[in-house]
């Protein structure tokens, strides 16, 4: 939870991640693809505050405490999302799994939200997988990883006719929110295996589902907005909008949230901090207390209030997923009726 100046936000940090990319963990043979993956993600915690920096030793493999200590107890979230990526391929138990993220979402159900994830490339052997996950762990989201390598193949699209065939299957699976990696590459991935085109063909193919596309395309934000605002059930995920360009580049992130808000709308934007690739504290407090910098070229973007905020941080997540937000968190909760509201209730 957190509050300021009496306003209160119920927070769901809808991208977030349990990971293991402890030298132990990977594969004989692609050391230098694990060892790459990990120091590229610690490039980008380095765009983070200074005070908030880890040593690489510790970002491989941080630890349960870690994490439950700086998503809840000093970072404000009252919900958090975990979001696998398997990367079979270079780490031996995977990097960030759903079996791996399951230890702490049954371990502490009231606070986390499990995703699982999957590959159309895996054929037969991964709809198996998929429906025992939801069977077990009743997941209502995936994350999909489009650029993730997989014998020989460096990547898949949303739009090829097996993927079809897992939409149908989280269809089918009451599994309502597609969250999609589209943004920035890691090495090393093909930055064009994150290309957004295949989300215009699915959202329009499969309007039942939510595709929320995570990063939001940065830095294509522009081909991102003219996307989202064509189709009503793609939304914008902010992890690393928030975290990577608040702090280290706000003028860029002014522009981008500009866009964002212009196109897309605050009703179809989420928040996520990444975990642990940036702590949720600084950049929920940051958020709160944002605005666009005092300079005409910023004029003609939507304002974002107080209401806006609180849509972002948390209550348009919980409308997706379903969770039940307690009554002081909700719009207009302890304001004073409108003046034309109390005339109707008197006549």
């Amino acid at each position: 939870m957190y509050e300021k100046n009496g306003e209160k936000y119920f927070v769901v940090d809808t991208h977030m991640h349990y990971w293991n990319a402890a030298e132990d963990n990977w594969v004989e043979g692609a050391e230098q693809y694990a060892k790459g993956w990990i120091e590229c993600f610690y490039g980008y915690h380095g765009l983070g505050p200074d005070d908030t920096r880890w040593t690489l030793e510790k970002y491989k493999k941080y630890s349960e405490d870690d994490l439950m200590s700086d998503v809840f107890d000093k970072g404000h979230v009252d919900v958090a999302i975990f979001q696998p990526t398997d990367l079979a391929e270079w780490y031996k138990e995977g990097f960030n799994t759903t079996e791996r993220d399951a230890i702490l979402f049954e371990k502490y159900p009231d606070k986390f939200v499990l995703n699982t994830r999957w590959d159309p490339r895996e054929g037969e052997d991964g709809l198996k997988t998929l429906r025992h996950n939801v069977e077990r762990y009743g997941c209502k989201g995936v994350k999909l990883y489009t650029a993730e390598w997989r014998q020989g193949s460096r990547g898949w699209k949303l739009s090829d006719p097996e993927a079809y065939k897992y939409l149908e299957a989280c269809q089918e699976l009451g599994i309502k929110n597609i969250h999609a990696h589209k943004g920035p590459t890691i090495w090393p991935l093909d930055k064009d295996a994150f290309d957004m085109t295949d989300i215009d063909h699915a959202a329009t193919d499969f309007p039942e589902l939510n595709f929320i596309v995570e990063h939001s395309g940065i830095p294509r934000i522009d081909d991102f907005c003219y996307l989202a605002t064509q189709e009503p059930n793609v939304y914008a995920g902010l992890s690393v909008v928030v975290g990577g360009l608040m702090h280290s580049r706000p003028r860029f992130f002014a522009r981008c949230m500009g866009e964002l808000l212009f196109w897309v709308g605050e009703d179809k934007m989420t928040f996520g901090s990444d975990y642990a690739i940036w702590e949720p504290k600084w950049q929920v407090e940051g958020f709160v207390d944002w605005d666009f910098p005092d300079d005409e070229q910023y004029a003609d973007y939507p304002r974002l209030g107080v209401d806006g905020k609180k849509k972002i941080l948390g209550l348009n997540a919980a409308k997706l997923y379903g969770l039940e937000v307690p009554e002081e968190y909700q719009l207009g909760y302890g304001k004073p009726a409108a003046q034309d509201d109390a005339k109707l209730v008197t006549q």
